[in-house]
């Protein structure tokens, strides 16, 4: 895997260099490293597992440059472009593209979770653990920032028990800590996972009660 890890991230630092909204090189790294010590313990075919990683996000540059939702599956035809020419196993091209086409499902979506193949649970639970935590935090303002979101508008309801629609942007950054990263650890696919989504859960919990004492200007 070292190898065509090497590889891929020299084609990505030219790609995701200026990534602006928490979906760049490091995000790719870091979800990468969580996979492989998640298949580590949960098993799987670990060079997909980390292909897929380090690719699962190809569709968000689409996305920046077309200005709209852009689907996982729309970047399919770029991802195995990009894997031919780091010269991946052909035989295996095939499933990471399956596993990075399906890795944006939750079960608090109007579809729920449709595959349970262990690569692609694993893939799903890599991605989201980088979404909650203090990195989590961090790259939810980020992108918010990047995309015009403001941090919080109390003049719009929060929709607690509504269906995650990952095509439509939240209000405010508030609003998508409630609406999707406070939901992702009973998301969690894996055991591995789980244990780790709950502190990280709890952290940004924490976070969010902060925050609105804070706006609300109590002491």
């Amino acid at each position: 895997m070292e190898e065509f890890k090497q590889k891929l991230e020299h084609l990505l630092k030219t790609m995701f260099g200026n990534e602006p909204s928490g979906h760049d090189l490091y995000h790719l790294q870091r979800v990468y490293r969580m996979a492989l010590h998640i298949q580590e313990h949960e098993g799987g075919d670990r060079l997909v597992v980390g292909a897929s990683a380090l690719l699962h996000d190809v569709h968000r540059l689409m996305q920046n440059e077309s200005g709209v939702y852009v689907h996982p599956k729309d970047s399919l035809a770029k991802v195995g472009e990009v894997l031919k020419q780091v010269g991946f196993p052909h035989r295996k091209i095939g499933a990471v593209l399956r596993y990075v086409e399906f890795h944006e499902e939750y079960c608090f979506a109007e579809k729920g979770k449709t595959v349970h193949d262990i690569e692609t649970l694993i893939l799903q639970d890599a991605d989201n653990l980088d979404a909650i935590g203090a990195i989590g935090i961090g790259r939810t303002f980020a992108f918010g920032g990047a995309h015009g979101i403001p941090p919080w508008n109390p003049e719009i309801p929060l929709d607690l028990d509504g269906a995650y629609d990952e095509s439509t942007e939240d209000p405010s950054v508030i609003h998508h800590f409630h609406h999707k990263l406070l939901r992702l650890r009973d998301s969690m696919n894996t055991n591995t996972g789980r244990a780790i989504a709950g502190e990280r859960h709890q952290y940004i919990e924490s976070f969010v009660e902060r925050f609105l004492k804070e706006w609300a200007g109590e002491v």
